[in-house]
């Protein structure tokens, strides 16, 4: 972004089939915030996705551990002997089979702080806020504040019932230019204006 230099939008700078990024998500690193892919999503050899929603605001050393990162824990040792070569490249196939939980999925309009971890497999709601430093190794509910080490629950941003509210108008698939018109009511408004404002069909 010509403007903030060290902020990226995700979605055009991607190239591995193993990472999607909805629109407007950005990652801000005052390092080098094109090198997200690499230095940010880590240990990804598949066939695990990282799916991240559209409207998230990633802060700076955000980093996603996938899948790759795991190793066996039913023998006597953990230690991935295969991959030094030599001949115990011979037994590769003893490192099949690793533990996996499947896709890292985060929603829409997630919000992560500073240095933020997400452990492999982790769903994180829409709207949700991760705080910065935090270890998210368990899923995170739509529009729920996690922190900490293990990230826990501190709060739902809204209650049950506005949480439904707030999934079914969906402000995130708007339209660009309607919700360019009521840019003020999605990020100061209450709910009953939110609705007000939603595109007929929603």
């Amino acid at each position: 972004m010509p403007e903030q230099p060290r902020v990226v939008l995700l979605k055009p700078l991607v190239t591995s089939p193993l990472i999607e990024v909805g629109e407007y998500s950005y990652y801000d690193d005052p390092d080098d915030p094109t090198a997200f892919e690499t230095r940010n999503v880590l240990y990804h050899y598949g066939p695990e996705k990282l799916v991240i929603g559209k409207f998230c605001a990633l802060g700076t050393g955000v980093r996603f551990i996938m899948n790759g990162a795991n190793h066996r824990m039913d023998g006597p040792s953990t230690f991935p002997f295969p991959i030094m070569g030599g001949a115990w490249a011979e037994h590769f196939d003893a490192l099949t089979g690793l533990p996996g939980r499947g896709d890292t999925v985060v929603g829409n309009d997630v919000w992560f702080g500073y240095r933020t971890t997400v452990m492999p497999g982790v769903r994180i709601g829409h709207g949700a806020i991760i705080a910065s430093g935090s270890v998210v190794v368990d899923d995170v509910p739509d529009y729920g504040i996690v922190g900490g080490n293990p990230a826990r629950l501190i709060r739902t941003r809204y209650s049950e019932a506005d949480i439904a509210r707030l999934l079914a108008v969906a402000w995130w698939d708007w339209p660009a230019e309607h919700l360019g018109r009521h840019l003020r009511t999605v990020m100061a408004g209450g709910i009953d204006d939110l609705e007000a404002a939603a595109p007929p069909g929603r």
